[in-house]
């Protein structure tokens, strides 16, 4: 258990020291990742998506469309860029479409 201070901090800075502590930050970055994934790439490539899943720097994404897999192969590197853009530091270095 944590030690109590006196001083007062924030509350993004207390959660993100617990965060810290407990090793919980892979699992908020798959969260983040999902997340980042649905709001980029739009209502049409979701539809065919099923499934996301970080594991690592790897970020393995499910089609159900081999159209749309061959499609998005073109672009991996600026899928990379986004959604590392979107969540403000580098926590994607690939991506595998299956």
């Amino acid at each position: 258990m944590a030690k109590r201070t006196n001083s007062e901090s924030s509350i993004s800075a207390v959660l993100q020291q617990i965060i810290q502590v407990n090793k919980l930050q892979p699992g908020m970055d798959q969260i983040d990742v999902r997340d980042a994934w649905k709001s980029l790439m739009g209502s049409g490539v979701n539809t065919y998506t099923r499934n996301v899943i970080l594991k690592g720097s790897t970020l393995y994404v499910e089609l159900g469309s081999s159209v749309l897999r061959d499609e998005l192969s073109h672009g991996k590197s600026k899928i990379v860029k986004m959604i590392n853009e979107e969540l403000g530091r580098e926590v994607v270095k690939e991506v595998v479409l299956r």
